[in-house]
């Protein structure tokens, strides 16, 4: 769904920015704290500078789970709501790395907990994507929405059914998650768990109510073939 937080090539991506920004980027990058405070101290550098996909250092470090340096760009002044120009934030790639203690102290510094992407994830839903369960706990126990939508229409339950990450679903159900919301090709969250073979995902969304006959709006062939899937591992006709 997005890229990889390991695939930013910034020294390419930066080639016309003055070399002290490239240095500053790099640092970032690298998880060089003292790096980054020398080059703060010459005031040369502005502690947001963005390359031309508009990555700052606070989301370079969030992204390679620098932790010292996050907390020394925030105690600077970095701004948590900048984002890339996919709308990605530092919240984001910390959702997405994983980087639970990342995500508390951008989270303490007021970053927007569902800010969105280009197509409507948010950090919510790249960590379901993942299985970061610490962090989709952490997400979800600070307010994040659990039943938004990206622009296909998948929710958050969507996402972790389809990767087939149980602890995920059962926390997002926990906390009010629609068991039926359906994706704009009215696929569900059950019948992407019985595409995938994801067995007790399947269960687990059938325990909380999840309808079969759901299963059948979404194609003679594949939706029949899930409906009669998800029928043979529980035995229930709803």
């Amino acid at each position: 769904m997005w890229f990889k937080a390991r695939s930013f090539r910034f020294v390419k991506i930066m080639k016309k920015e003055s070399r002290t920004d490239v240095q500053f980027h790099l640092a970032a990058l690298r998880g060089d704290c003292e790096r980054l405070k020398q080059l703060l101290d010459t005031g040369k550098v502005h502690i947001d500078s963005r390359d031309r996909d508009g990555t700052t250092p606070l989301i370079l470090s969030a992204a390679m789970g620098h932790t010292e340096c996050v907390r020394e760009l925030l105690a600077q002044g970095a701004d948590p709501a900048c984002s890339r120009t996919t709308g990605t934030t530092a919240l984001f790639f910390a959702a997405q790395g994983g980087f639970l203690d990342i995500a508390r102290l951008l989270l303490d510094a007021g970053a927007a907990i569902d800010a969105p992407s280009t197509d409507g994830g948010t950090p919510l839903f790249v960590a379901c994507q993942c299985g970061h369960q610490a962090v989709v706990e952490e997400l979800i126990r600070r307010g994040a929405n659990v039943n938004s939508c990206m622009k296909d229409g998948a929710t958050p339950l969507f996402i972790a059914a389809q990767n087939g990450h149980e602890d995920a679903c059962l926390a997002l159900l926990a906390a009010g998650a629609h068991v039926d919301a359906t994706r704009s090709d009215r696929a569900s969250p059950l019948w992407i768990a019985a595409q995938c073979g994801h067995q007790r995902v399947a269960r687990a969304l059938l325990a909380h109510g999840a309808h079969v006959d759901r299963l059948r709006q979404v194609s003679v062939y594949s939706g029949a073939r899930c409906w009669r899937t998800a029928r043979t591992w529980t035995g229930c006709g709803r």
